[in-house]
């Protein structure tokens, strides 16, 4: 985890995602995450006053992770099919690198009737969007992409085929290569936008 957090709270929110990861998210309770780095409750409560409050920041650090990832993409003076590559080969090389970011990233179960965690995640969500259609646009304008369709459409398959291809990984219990296989399917993603 990164960002301006404690090296506590950087400890609480990896193992907060270790115990989603393995265990769901019923499986994240402030016992079970005192046991699992060896302290007492109350010092969990020291640094995040609820699970919720722990959820939003490994959001948040999410969040800053991908605003790097999509702003490096964008300042370089490249094809945007490149862009487009390289923006998402970093994201499977993130999400391959910290399978837990997945189980909390690509669950929505976490997200039901917490309206503080859906304003989050719709924040992250609208934000990659965002960058995307504008990636998208400037390839449009340039001639680079085809233009026969919506940017904020092209966006949408885009995100949603890269979004069902983790999930999949996921699912599947981690069991193919994800960087590898998703370098396949970016580049039939790429002749689709074509």
């Amino acid at each position: 985890m990164t960002g301006t957090q404690t090296d506590r709270q950087r400890e609480i929110a990896d193992a907060a995602l270790d115990l989603i990861h393995e265990k769901g998210i019923q499986g994240l309770t402030i016992k079970n995450l005192a046991g699992r780095i060896g302290v007492t409750e109350p010092a969990i409560y020291r640094h995040y006053e609820n699970k919720i409050h722990i959820l939003t920041t490994i959001l948040e650090v999410f969040r800053t992770n991908t605003l790097r990832i999509f702003e490096s993409g964008l300042s370089e003076h490249h094809h945007t099919l490149d862009k487009i590559e390289r923006l998402f080969g970093s994201h499977f090389r993130y999400i391959a690198g910290k399978p837990s970011v997945a189980s909390v990233i690509f669950s929505e179960e976490i997200f039901k009737n917490e309206p503080e965690l859906i304003r989050s995640i719709n924040d992250v969500i609208g934000h990659n969007q965002e960058m995307l259609v504008a990636m998208i646009r400037s390839g449009q304008q340039k001639g680079e992409l085809r233009n026969d369709l919506p940017a904020e459409h092209l966006a949408l398959v885009i995100m949603g085929s890269l979004r069902l291809f983790v999930k999949k990984w996921q699912l599947s219990g981690f069991s193919f290569d994800l960087v590898r296989e998703g370098s396949s399917l970016i580049s039939s993603i790429k002749l689709l936008i074509t």
